[in-house]
């Protein structure tokens, strides 16, 4: 690999390489006056100081300004590359060099536009997904609620009209609900109103509140939750497992089945969530917990993509971590882990 000196070392260098140039030089060119004007010239000491000083520095800064063009100039690039940046150009790159720092730099700024670039592509999909969302179900309770207005229905048709309404109308809550509470989790630096609890009966109760979806489906469920408690905001962990369960029994064929445990493994508590639904793909797997991201394009299966984004932001502020396992139509698993600090004997509470 090809050795390469620190910005330091390089300036060491550069200084001291422009001193010995312009001294040399400075020196031939006082050689070359005593051989045109003769040596009585210089022999008094005040002029050829004088001449030696003015010739230096002269040759030291034009010595300075042409080797400046070559050190600066991945500087001056990223300048401009900033400027761009500035101006929302996302595609810039930063050349690197040969010097660590530089090279450093330049490799930051570049991996720093790939960010930026992928943050703003996000911004401009949930503005565009946000404001599908919500227009769908305003657009279809405005067109239901003109025909139920002009009459001339019949019964079926005008409680038909009003399911759809009351159907397009939970929708709306339902997205309101989510966003709301997507807002209040990122704007949520550290949990407060803690409490111990029992988080096997807590998750039991996340099935129960679900039972008339799964029930619907005719989903078995299979539980095996060790009893343990745990201090945090429960709230907060009562929408991992709403999100995660509700995710599950949507994308899960009728008489299909779910599988839930819930172990202290080593120093860790691990939930663990299983269904032999739809399943993902490579794709859907790494935008799952993205803003507005849903597997299913078709938007066949009712949901708004907010769920699982909400999962994420949890799991990360209990620094824990969430894990998903999936292939399409062999189902997935979701994994959460939070860290043991959290966790309590029952019977010590």
């Amino acid at each position: 690999m090809k050795k390469r000196m620190s910005l330091a070392a390089t300036l060491v260098v550069f200084v001291f390489l422009v001193m010995v140039l312009s001294v040399v030089i400075g020196r031939l060119c006082t050689y070359f006056l005593e051989l045109i004007f003769g040596s009585s010239f210089l022999e008094n000491g005040f002029v050829a100081f004088f001449a030696l000083l003015l010739t230096s520095t002269t040759i030291g800064i034009s010595i300075t300004a042409l080797l400046s063009r070559w050190m600066v100039k991945p500087v001056r690039n990223l300048i401009e590359a900033i400027e761009d940046v500035a101006k929302g150009d996302f595609s810039v790159t930063v050349k690197g060099s040969n010097i660590p720092e530089l090279e450093s730099l330049a490799s930051s700024f570049n991996k720093m536009v790939g960010e930026l670039s992928g943050i703003e592509m996000l911004r401009i999909d949930f503005i565009n997904n946000f404001s599908h969302e919500f227009k769908t179900p305003i657009v279809s309770i405005k067109g239901f609620a003109k025909l139920l207005k002009e009459g001339n229905l019949t019964s079926e048709e005008e409680q038909e009209y009003l399911d759809i309404i009351i159907q397009e109308s939970q929708r709306l809550v339902d997205l309101s609900t989510s966003v709301l509470n997507l807002s209040k989790v990122e704007n949520t630096e550290i949990i407060s109103e803690k409490e111990v609890y029992a988080l096997d009966e807590q998750i039991r109760c996340a099935i129960l509140i679900l039972e008339p979806k799964w029930s619907a489906k005719d989903l078995s469920v299979d539980i095996d939750l060790e009893s343990m408690n745990i201090y945090n905001n429960a709230h907060l962990l009562q929408q991992i497992w709403i999100n995660l369960l509700d995710n599950a029994i949507k994308f899960t064929d009728k008489g299909g089945e779910l599988q839930i445990s819930l172990r202290r493994i080593n120093s860790s508590i691990q939930f663990c969530l299983r269904d032999n639904g739809h399943g993902m793909d490579e794709e859907t797997k790494q935008h799952i917990f993205d803003k507005f991201y849903q597997g299913d394009t078709s938007h066949t299966t009712i949901g708004n993509g907010l769920g699982l984004t909400v999962v994420k932001k949890i799991v990360t502020l209990c620094n824990g971590n969430i894990e998903v396992e999936s292939s399409l139509g062999k189902g997935s698993t979701f994994t959460v882990s939070l860290p043991s600090g959290m966790s309590l004997d029952k019977r010590s509470s």
